[in-house]
């Protein structure tokens, strides 16, 4: 089964649902490109959604969809909204989503969670989830323990819905990789950091092009919150603080509004610069169209040379 056929889309791939980046008009970028382009919720309420949304329509006629950020405020409004509107795609982040699954799949909506065990992949195939994105912590943000390469496997062997994979995928040969552990397709973040329609701040995408393979760190990881964002002078002293003993709530108080001085201001010092540990590997400011055909016909390149190397 391939995510293309699922979703209806040109290439297997779909647009991770980055708070703040992953806006109206940089969905539907993506989708005209060939992906399944995603509008975020994290970071607004729901008539801001409803804006993203009326956007994304205005600027596509390509099939995308909304990620719902289970631990919003507004997220009840956020889940009535996608039905509103008509969205037909919705992935969900930061829970699961047996709730809104009723009323999501009375109005025809296709709902992939993403996971990062097979536990909540089972739950979310028992709460009637039509497919999962099982996220390794290779990924940029907040982020499970298993990597992708042992979890992709694990999930496509536990739930008989299709998985998709994430985490990791940023060329031809991470796209091929998650397929053989049995993925459908991939959903990309950090990959797509670097495309000149992405709305991030031009420090941000300079930070990601000079980005070397150790410099994605983690942090909050002692507090339980972990998330993957680039080295800098913010999560240095956040890991000193940790280390020191600080509690979650004064760790969320330094950290407050660091994804926006990184998105918006272009602080690289003291924001948030959220990417993967393949961030290392993004090297120039390219179109969306460009990195999706790279990376779709890079894998079948790869594919077409394969028995030369098995």
């Amino acid at each position: 089964m391939n995510l293309k056929n699922i979703l209806g889309t040109k290439y297997p791939i779909i647009q991770g649902g980055m708070a703040r980046i992953a806006t109206g008009a940089f969905a539907a970028a993506v989708s005209n490109a060939g992906g399944m382009g995603i509008i975020a919720s994290g970071g607004i309420n729901a008539e801001q959604l409803r804006e993203e949304i009326k956007t994304a329509k205005s600027l596509t006629d390509k099939p995308f969809g909304v990620n719902i950020m289970l631990i919003d405020r507004d997220v009840d409004n956020c889940a009535k909204v996608v039905i509103e509107e008509g969205v037909k795609f919705v992935t969900t982040g930061a829970g699961t989503p047996d709730a809104y699954l009723p009323a999501w799949k009375e109005a025809g909506i296709t709902v992939f969670p993403v996971v990062a065990s097979v536990a909540t992949a089972k739950r979310a195939e028992r709460s009637g989830a039509d497919g999962v994105i099982a996220e390794g912590t290779e990924a940029g943000g907040h982020i499970g323990e298993l990597t992708t390469m042992a979890l992709v496997p694990q999930v496509k062997a536990a739930v008989s819905i299709p998985v998709v994979a994430a985490g990791g995928v940023a060329n031809g040969a991470g796209l091929l990789a998650v397929i053989s552990l049995g993925a459908c397709g991939a959903q990309i973040g950090t990959a797509l950091l670097a495309a000149t329609e992405c709305p991030i701040h031009e420090n941000y995408k300079e930070a990601v092009i000079k980005a070397k393979d150790l410099d994605a760190v983690t942090i909050g990881r002692i507090g339980g919150i972990p998330v993957r964002t680039l080295r800098n002078q913010m999560t240095r002293a956040y890991l000193a603080r940790e280390k020191e003993g600080a509690t979650k709530e004064e760790l969320e108080e330094f950290t407050l509004g660091s994804l926006k001085r990184a998105v918006i201001e272009g602080d690289t010092a003291y924001g948030s610069l959220m990417a993967g540990q393949v961030a290392g590997l993004i090297k120039e400011v390219r179109s969306v169209k460009d990195i999706l055909d790279d990376i779709y016909n890079g894998s079948l390149e790869i594919l077409a040379n394969m028995k030369e190397r098995v």
